[in-house]
């Protein structure tokens, strides 16, 4: 099993870059991947509208200007309905997609896969998993509670068929955790 995945940033975050250290360790050392395939972290700042998720659609809402929070000009007049900007730090995955998407179109181009399993609900990921449809059957795995991508759907027959959809839920995480110890590797505490 090939698991892409990108470090942390140990700056921004020590303790989840710590955890996700002992992780991929685990990983290893009981065999449960074969190999690891690093993408990066890319830390950088962002300017952007101030908004907040609407309570009923989850949608983000542009913030505007009124009192108790008014904006006001160089005269002193009342702006209602100004937006606001904001810098924030920005953490972004670079790398890992395109890897799982190389090594998935790698092993079923040559032959080294009977069929495949991806762990994942990246939408980035549909024409590659469409082409390995055609060569192997594919099992997709959303790791979110959320529906499936609607680009990863399918038709269980496209291509050369047996093909399968499923959601992870808590339940299922929590019975198939690593073994604790991993090897030599203990599980952080919280988790």
């Amino acid at each position: 099993m090939t698991y892409c995945t990108a470090r942390v940033d140990a700056v921004t975050n020590p303790s989840a870059h710590a955890d996700q250290d002992v992780y991929l360790k685990a990983l290893l050392a009981t065999g449960s991947a074969d190999w690891i395939e690093y993408g990066t972290y890319v830390a950088r700042t962002k300017t952007g509208l101030l908004a907040m998720d609407d309570p009923k659609t989850r949608r983000p809402v542009v913030q505007r200007s009124g009192w108790p929070l008014m904006v006001r000009d160089a005269r002193g007049t009342d702006v209602p309905n100004a937006t606001f900007m904001v810098r924030y730090l920005h953490l972004e995955e670079k790398g890992s997609d395109v890897n799982l998407a190389s090594h998935l179109l790698l092993d079923a181009l040559s032959s080294a896969a009977d069929a495949v399993v991806v762990v994942s609900n990246d939408s980035d990921l549909a024409f590659p998993i469409k082409a390995v449809r055609d060569r192997v059957p594919v099992g997709l795995v959303n790791p979110h509670t959320g529906h499936t991508a609607g680009d990863l759907k399918g038709r269980k027959s496209e291509g050369v068929g047996d093909h399968w959809w499923w959601r992870l839920n808590g339940g299922f995480y929590r019975r198939h955790q690593l073994p604790n110890p991993a090897g030599r590797f203990t599980k952080p505490t919280a988790w």
